[in-house]
């Protein structure tokens, strides 16, 4: 009977790691395809522009697109509608989508400015998750350091929104790095993954 509940529990962990490793795959091909169609439309946009119907329609995907993940995410770490701070993450993806909406029939510098704040507490929530997460997954590591800087990326897009210089290359680099770190994750996810297999 120990036997059996502890192939059971190594089952769940490898069914969680596989499903993790999936969408954080998923995250970043959405945000290179999203850093590259900033990029070539959107990155000589200063703040004191008012955003393109495709820079606008970009800034609103982004949160959304968040949302959507981690409510994946938390399906997939069997937390389901039992986690709050997973609930939380999706309600402020939710939020920003709104804010975001409003902000782009303003200027670049407000929605950066929304941006920046959704940017900064997302990932103060990311990083309550990966603590948490480490004595049941593991390898969270990865999502502390994303966390940590999706937080300071947050407060400097905040600051910089009043700047007549940002422009929305900043963001496309923050979701870049946000790319590398997820990568970074699904790399440890499968390393995690092996370990449990033997």
């Amino acid at each position: 009977m120990t036997q059996t509940t502890v192939t059971s529990s190594t089952s769940t962990t490898s069914t969680t790691l596989s499903g993790l490793r999936s969408l954080y795959l998923i995250r970043v091909a959405f945000s290179l395809v999203w850093v590259a169609l900033v990029a070539t439309t959107s990155a000589s946009l200063v703040s004191t522009d008012k955003p393109t119907v495709t820079a606008a329609v970009l800034l609103v995907i982004y949160p959304l697109w968040d949302a959507i993940a981690t409510l994946l995410e938390g399906r997939m770490a069997g937390t389901g509608s039992t986690d709050r701070v997973g609930t939380t993450n999706v309600a402020l993806g939710l939020a920003a989508t709104a804010g975001m909406i409003i902000a782009v029939f303003s200027t670049i510098g407000t929605a950066l400015l929304v941006f920046g704040i959704w940017a900064l507490l997302s990932g103060a929530i990311q990083l309550v998750v990966a603590i948490r997460r480490r004595r049941t997954v593991g390898a969270q590591w990865p999502m502390v350091i994303s966390g940590g800087l999706s937080v300071l990326a947050g407060a400097s897009f905040a600051a910089m929104s009043a700047s007549e210089t940002s422009s929305l290359s900043t963001v496309a680099g923050y979701s870049a790095f946000g790319a590398v770190w997820f990568l970074v994750s699904v790399i440890a996810l499968s390393i995690r993954s092996r370990r449990e297999q033997r």
